[in-house]
């Protein structure tokens, strides 16, 4: 299974088990922000900005919370300026990493990336060092018990979705970035939940890691995720999945 699939995954039952929703929060409400910022406050004309309000919904996040990162991004309440940088980088056995980020001070932001990725065995690259290896793709994760696969095939592929995949608990669809919103909307009104939907960067190619070299890779995503100002993490990492397992049981 590729970086993405394998990361996201692991994030998810993550973010299902752990009590960070503070720092959940944190990031959504600045997405909530940029989003409103740049493209208004509807959030039916607004595409970016529906996505990160359903996924704050679906953390729970209270309303009040959603309106006022919405005023604040256009311009009704004050707020700080948050800028939006994309940064490159390695990981341990050569792994490349991508990072979208959101922040109100790339200065600082820079240093503590040296620091992570030092910390825990890569380093942060010049632009344009991995970027080339992935592109972005929109990802909808559905539980397996929401639906059949024959009939989430049918149904995304006519909306415009490239490909379904599934591992042991999800299936994936992937779709164009522009076809996301478009895929989504046909799959919540045929009755299917969706677990979560994003624009992500995926990998055109994978490096295989294995033992402590894997075990270094998911300590350094783990580390970048729990950044405030990271909104998402990419890798182009492989690890099989009975590492993984036991890598999990261990940690």
């Amino acid at each position: 299974m590729s970086g993405h699939s394998k990361w996201s995954s692991i994030k998810h039952k993550k973010a299902a088990t752990d009590a960070k929703r503070g720092k959940a929060f944190t990031k959504l409400i600045k997405e909530i922000t940029v989003a409103a910022r740049m493209g208004g406050g509807d959030i039916n004309a607004n595409p970016r900005l529906r996505t990160a309000v359903t996924t704050a919904r679906q953390q729970s996040m209270p309303k009040d919370n959603i309106d006022r990162a919405i005023k604040k991004g256009t311009g009704e309440l004050e707020g700080i300026t948050l800028e939006e940088l994309s940064y490159e980088g390695y990981g341990p056995g050569g792994v490349a990493i991508m990072l979208d980020t959101l922040t109100d001070n790339r200065n600082r932001l820079v240093s503590e990336l040296r620091f992570i990725f030092s910390r825990n065995g890569g380093n942060l690259g010049e632009s344009g060092s991995v970027g080339w290896m992935f592109k972005k793709h929109g990802i909808i994760t559905i539980d397996k018990k929401a639906t059949e696969e024959d009939k989430l095939l049918e149904l995304a592929l006519d909306a415009g979705a490239d490909d379904v995949s599934s591992d042991s608990d999800s299936f994936q669809v992937t779709t164009p970035p522009e076809k996301l919103h478009v895929v989504r909307d046909a799959i919540e009104k045929a009755g299917i939940a969706i677990g979560t939907a994003e624009l992500t960067r995926i990998p055109e190619n994978t490096v295989a890691v294995s033992g402590h070299t894997a075990e270094q890779v998911l300590k350094l995503l783990e580390a970048l995720e729990d950044h405030d100002d990271i909104q998402s993490v990419s890798a182009n990492f492989d690890i099989s999945d009975q590492e993984l397992a036991q890598i999990s049981a261990a940690s």
